[in-house]
Parts: structure tokens; sequence; C-alpha cells
């Protein structure tokens, strides 16, 4: 009796390879073999997608439980020098948000639970004080997607330039296309303030003026977005803001003078009600007299209302976060306590080569003055660093006889003066 396959019946032939053991008498044909072989491929990739699933859950595989505001500001003080103030703010509100989603999935069994609306945040702060550099710490602290766009680049229905849902997608990229994951995630938004409306909008065509702030207000408030290209699958899907944390942010130059205004016109008033020529003078002097750090934290939405953001928006936005001008001192700081300070960087790149590289107290102080003259906040250090650091990058490998570089004060000062020399001739 010839053997048959135990799952087709097909007996074994010349052309009919039978693998199996006799004394069990089970068989398996080399057709059925391979259909076998895929189902199971199927079903392992199959388990394999859930088991992703179940582990890219939102809120799984974080810490969120664990958070409290402390622990998020003792990260941020990681990786920000300064703006104590502002990541306080900062700390409650992401520690809020992040706790009531944890505690959403927790009662969506439970009836009469009080949902928690999210509160979005704005942040007030000169360029390069480190508005981007807290928002990346943050995501990465949580463990969700973030994703940055610019408010300058989009542009009111009809023309040109990025469409306000532009940053849904870039969000939604970050999650590599897990649109759970994306709606978990955190949105910033720069330059907010470059879309502010000045004077009459309704006078000209509005391009990424009105027509912008109006139309961020559906996605930051929370609703669902058609249309999101999704391009791990090739197809478009739908991804629901409300739970996703809008943060915007922008340097809103000039708005220390409307601050000014409003706090201090009332105390310069005469009694009577009336201004004498003397104290109108006196409140000029008052105004120049009182510093940018000494009034931001003072700022409220009416001041942005006047700088020229709509009603509509800043009640969408109800928590804002002053950040300070930054200092010498600061500045000092910046250089060398984070976690990725840029003297360690460099310091870093030195030691591939077995190469002990030091700033003396006083050359790091002479690159933060550098900074504070340049007016563009943490940003240019870099720039400062590079200009220093060229020829002893440049002969990094040749200067094999010195295996300790010192950088002075001197140094710093000289390599200034010859960048302004530079910078004159052309």
């Amino acid at each position: 009796m010839k053997e048959r396959c135990s799952f087709c019946g097909t007996e074994e032939s010349d052309a009919v390879l039978l693998i199996g053991k006799r004394n069990q008498n089970a068989y398996i044909c080399e057709t059925c073999w391979k259909t076998v072989g895929m189902l199971m491929g199927k079903a392992l990739k199959l388990t394999r997608c859930r088991d992703n699933a179940v582990k890219n859950e939102p809120g799984r595989n974080n810490n969120w439980g664990s958070l409290s505001p402390v622990k998020i500001k003792q990260h941020l003080d990681q990786y920000i020098i300064g703006q104590d103030h502002a990541k306080k703010i900062l700390s409650v509100a992401v520690y809020n948000h992040y706790k009531s989603l944890d505690a959403m999935k927790e009662e969506t069994d439970k009836n009469g639970t009080t949902e928690v609306e999210k509160s979005n945040i704005l942040m007030v702060g000169p360029t390069g004080v480190g508005k981007t550099a807290i928002i990346k710490a943050l995501a990465k602290m949580l463990q969700v997607p973030f994703a940055i766009s610019d408010a300058t680049t989009m542009t009111s229905s009809g023309y040109v330039g990025d469409d306000p849902d532009t940053c849904i997608q870039r969000l939604l990229q970050a999650a590599e296309g897990d649109v759970k994951k994306a709606e978990t995630g955190i949105v910033y938004i720069d330059e907010i303030d470059k879309i502010a409306c000045k004077g009459d909008s309704r006078s000209h065509r509005d391009i990424g003026g009105e027509g912008v702030q109006q139309a961020l207000l559906k996605i930051i408030e929370g609703s669902v977005v058609d249309g999101v290209w999704d391009d791990n699958n090739g197809e478009p899907v739908s991804v629901d803001t409300s739970h996703i944390l809008f943060i915007v942010g922008g340097a809103f130059v000039g708005i220390d003078g409307i601050i000014r205004e409003r706090i201090i016109e009332p105390e310069a008033r005469h009694p009577a009600g009336f201004c004498s020529e003397d104290g109108q003078k006196q409140k000029k002097q008052d105004n120049r007299d009182v510093s940018f750090n000494s009034v931001i934290d003072r700022v409220v939405q009416e001041d942005l209302h006047e700088f020229g953001m709509i009603p509509e928006l800043l009640g969408r936005l109800p928590v804002i976060a002053p950040l300070h001008e930054l200092g010498r001192e600061e500045y000092c700081r910046i250089l060398t306590e984070p976690r990725n300070a840029l003297v360690k960087q460099y310091q870093e790149i030195f030691r591939r080569d077995n190469i002990d590289l030091a700033f003396s107290s006083d050359a790091l102080e002479a690159i933060a003055d550098k900074a504070v003259q340049s007016g563009t906040g943490a940003r240019g250090l870099r720039l400062i660093m590079e200009q220093v650091l060229l020829d002893k990058m440049y002969n990094i490998r040749e200067n094999t006889a010195e295996r300790r570089l010192l950088v002075t004060r001197a140094e710093v000062l000289n390599t200034s003066s010859h960048s302004a020399r530079q910078q004159n001739v052309c």
C-alpha cells in the first residue's frame, strides 16, 4: 500500500515526494508543505503586527504614570539653563495633559466622569533663549512623537505655501504612520508672532496673517483632520487632534513695550486724572528704565491681542509661558553645564584625536559677551565657537606635539576682531 499525504491524500510516486514518519503514518507532500509554510508565514506576520500594536499602544511604553511636575522640571534642568518660571509652567501643563490621557484610558468603561480639556501652551520670549530646546527635551522624556512647523511658511487657503494641516502630516511622519501614536504627540509651531494681524487686515489680501490664525483654530482646539497622507501605507488617513498637545512660540518683538504701557501708565498718571508734561516725560523715562525681564512675566492675553493675535486663537492657548533674555552668566552656564553643552561637544571632537581641549574662565566670559552683543541668543554660541576653534581644528592632525590645548581670552578677542574686519571688507 502506497503512502498518502495526510493533508490532500495524494499518493507517493516518482513525481510526488512525501515527507514524514512511516512509524507514525504521517506524511506531507511538497505542495501542501508550501501551502502550510505560506499560512504559517501569514500567521506569524499577523502575530507580530498584533504584538507591535500592543507594544506601540500610546502610553504603554512611556512613564506617564510615574511623572510629576517636579520630575519634569528636573529633566528640563539637565538641558536648559535658566528659565525656571517658564519650565515650571510647562511642567505643570504637560503633567496635567498626559495625566488626563492616562486617566481616560482607565475610565473608558466608567460613566459620569469629568472630561478634562487640554490646555495648549503659548511661549513668549526672544529668539535663541531655548523655546525649541525645551519642547524637544519634553518630547524625548515623554517618548511621544514630536513635530516642528514654522508659521511663516503657512498661508491662507488658495495661496501657495504650507497648509496649516501640514503640521499634522509631519507629526504622522514622526510617528512612523501610527495614527494612534500621533494622536498623543506634541506639535510645536514656531514664529507664531509672524502671523499677527498688523493694522486692518481687511484692507489688503490676507495671505499669512489672520487667515492662518483662523485656520489653526480647529486643529488646535481638537478636530478630525481628513486626508493626511500616510507615507507608509501610501494612502490618506484621518487624525483626531483632540489629544494632541499644541505648543506655539514666538519672539513677539516689542511685546515688552505693550506691557510697559499697560502697567506703568496708571502708575504715572496724575492723581487728579490729568497728566502733566513733566509726568509724560517721566513716564517715557520709566518705560526706558524698565527691563524686558522685569515685565515679561506680567504678560497677559490682552497684550498679545494688542500685538495682533486674534482672541479666538488666544482662547485656545490658555497657558502662557514667558521666557527671559539671557545674560553673560546664563551663556557661560550654557557653554558648560547642560548634557549637550557646546564645550563638551568640542572637547569630544578633540578627544577623538587624543587632544585635551580646555577653556579658561575668562575665555568663556569673552565668548558669552560676544553672544550678548550679537543678539542671536544661544544659537550664536556655536558660530562663535567655530570661529575661535577654526585654526585649532584645521591643524588637529598635523599638530601632534601638543596633547593639551588651552583657549584663552586673548584668542577669543583676536578671533572676534578678525571676524569683524572680514565682515567690514565684505
